[in-house]
């Protein structure tokens, strides 16, 4: 397609796009002449990504651009976040994912050689090989840094943790994700008005993650709080 119609398709003026390729945030047109350029569908996926971690989270490109680049703590920890970023890197290099370097994340997390390969073990994270190097996908790659913050909050193994303990977190997603899909499947069979599926689906990975966070995060201090009244003088039995 030319730039008009990519204008068309994704709601953003050509000065703008010019903007995204000059700072690499999109690949370089296909060029059947000096000057003529023919954009692609990975253009208008690429773009829309772009456009919705600017104005939806409020990301700078700057910040945006490091991500490209394989650095997590460029961008926050967000399901919606990450797989914009997914999706934009993809765009870029024809790909379903991009992969980074495990390496990349010994500045934030100096053992995380070590908890990938604990991570690995019970099931968070699957790491890939490729020319001897250890890669990650954007979402494993930010659990692996997470890690990297807890030992820096005090979870560390002279306290009885390492990232084993998360086993329990990783099981109780496996088996809500499966009733979750079962669900979903069920609904759409049940209704004949229903909006597509992928555009359910992207909302569900966004705002129903968010959903389901909060109803976790208010479980938990929740029982902090159960715990704590228990334990007051007079309560005991």
């Amino acid at each position: 397609m030319k730039m008009r119609e990519l204008e068309q398709r994704t709601g953003v003026n050509r000065e703008t796009i010019r903007v995204y390729l000059r700072q690499g945030l999109l690949p370089e047109p296909r060029r059947s002449a000096r000057n003529v350029a023919d954009y692609g569908e990975e253009h208008v996926r690429g773009i829309l990504s772009i456009r919705r971690l600017q104005t939806e989270q409020r990301l700078p490109l700057a910040s945006i651009k490091r991500a490209l680049g394989g650095d997590p703590s460029a961008v926050p920890a967000d399901a919606d976040v990450l797989r914009q970023i997914e999706r934009l890197v993809a765009a870029n290099l024809g790909m379903d994912e991009t992969l980074v370097p495990l390496s990349a994340l010994k500045t934030r997390n100096p053992k995380a050689e070590s908890d990938a390969r604990v991570l690995r073990s019970i099931g968070a994270i699957t790491p890939h090989r490729r020319s001897g190097q250890l890669l990650l996908s954007p979402v494993d790659a930010q659990l692996v840094a997470l890690w990297g913050d807890m030992r820096s909050a005090g979870f560390t193994e002279a306290h009885g943790f390492n990232p084993s303990v998360t086993r329990i977190h990783v099981q109780a997603a496996e088996k809500l994700a499966q009733q979750e899909v079962r669900a979903f499947l069920a609904g759409l069979a049940g209704s004949d008005q229903s909006p597509p599926a992928a555009r359910m689906v992207d909302a569900a990975l966004s705002t129903m993650l968010s959903f389901f966070g909060l109803v976790r995060t208010r479980a938990v201090l929740q029982e902090f709080r159960s715990r704590s009244a228990r334990q007051r003088p007079g309560r005991r039995k």
